[in-house]
């Protein structure tokens, strides 16, 4: 019975992935951090009542769910397969399409370092075996969610590889500049395994490659063009005013060219911002004062301006979507890599003053914009 009640879920969620259609603009929330923080004692609510974050992401206007996913992180039980698997089935039980977060690392991978898993540390320097394990490793995770009926409507190859991918033995080991022969049949090995994972499944999944801030993108993807990486459909942009030199207008811009010279759809893939400056625990906050821009105060009304003005930024530029990460990344009582709580609730979408309400900037997708006429 139990067997039968399991195959009969995936040939529904296999179906509604089937039928799936690509929205005229994403409004995506990372809830990479949300299994663990419901372990951990979290709870979500809306008008005094406890939800289920997921259907209540969804209830918000959010369509796209952004998951993580590292090759053996032994440092936590999460962001792993089966977490990955939980995300993905609640996600799709809401409603929501699913964008896949390769990381291709143990640990975190950002536009600082992109260390290599462990276990193909031997081969970071064998090029050919390299490309080999990781379109086995991709081909592998694809094809275990496929035969639960959860492929990713999305694939990220790769989180904000502006170094060379899996270039890094350690965090303390940079590799210096770029060798694109390496990083070209890299990336090219990652797509394959998620083109041919989508056609042996029949559910094909559109392809982003992910550059961390707007001024980093223009050169990596030229650069990226001219070494024969060129099968991609979507191009993520992460955007944190603190980390970038550029302003929301400069990447307004950058969205425009980017669309003038490439097929791809352009998302920006990762923002945030904070609704307040205090905390709620003693882990410091990683947006703090330091993250604001004139006219956005700290505050939940700052937080809602900041990110209705950015999307209809991004839509006038051309961009299909913005993704908020981790809005849900609450204090709890659990220890992350940093610290115990959290160093994000003031920048998430829950008010821990008012019991973890929404703030008003959750429904930032449910706010009026203006399309270009279809």
């Amino acid at each position: 019975m139990t067997r039968t009640l399991s195959l009969t879920l995936a040939a529904v969620l296999a179906a509604s992935t089937a039928h799936a259609e690509t929205p005229r603009f994403y409004f995506g929330a990372d809830l990479s951090y949300v299994n663990e923080m419901e372990d951990c004692g979290a709870v979500y609510r809306s008008d005094g009542e406890a939800q289920d974050p997921y259907r209540l992401f969804a209830s918000l206007g959010t369509n796209l769910v952004r998951v993580r996913i590292w090759n053996d992180a032994k440092w936590t039980p999460y962001s792993d397969l089966d977490d990955v698997k939980e995300t993905i089935r609640r996600s799709k039980e809401a409603g929501m399409q699913v964008l896949l977060d390769f990381h291709y690392s143990d640990d975190w991978a950002d536009g600082d370092k992109q260390i290599v898993p462990e276990a193909w540390r031997p081969i970071r320097d064998d090029v050919p075996a390299l490309s080999a394990a990781l379109y086995d490793y991709t081909r592998s995770v694809l094809d275990a969610l496929a035969a639960e009926g959860l492929d990713p409507d999305m694939v990220q190859v790769g989180n904000e590889t502006n170094p060379d991918l899996m270039g890094e033995l350690d965090w303390k080991t940079a590799r210096p500049g770029i060798d694109w022969q390496r990083n070209a049949a890299l990336f090219n090995a990652g797509i394959k395994a998620v083109r041919d994972a989508g056609a042996a499944s029949g559910h094909p999944a559109r392809v982003m490659l992910h550059i961390a801030q707007p001024e980093n993108v223009e050169p990596w993807f030229a650069a990226a063009k001219a070494h024969g990486v060129t099968d991609y459909d979507l191009i993520g942009v992460s955007y944190y005013r603190k980390w970038s030199t550029k302003t929301p207008a400069e990447l307004y811009d950058t969205i425009r060219r980017l669309r003038g010279a490439y097929t791809a759809d352009v998302v920006v893939v990762e923002t945030a911002y904070p609704f307040t400056a205090e905390g709620e625990d003693a882990s410091p906050n990683l947006l703090g004062t330091d993250s604001l821009l004139d006219g956005y105060p700290a505050t939940e009304a700052g937080q809602l301006k900041y990110m209705t003005d950015l999307t209809q930024g991004v839509i006038d530029a051309g961009g299909t979507g913005v993704v908020y990460w981790e809005p849900a990344w609450v204090s709890t009582r659990c220890s992350t890599r940093w610290g115990v709580g959290s160093n994000w609730e003031n920048a998430t979408f829950f008010d821990w003053t008012r019991g973890n309400e929404p703030t008003l900037a959750a429904r930032w997708a449910q706010q009026s914009y203006r399309f270009p006429p279809q």
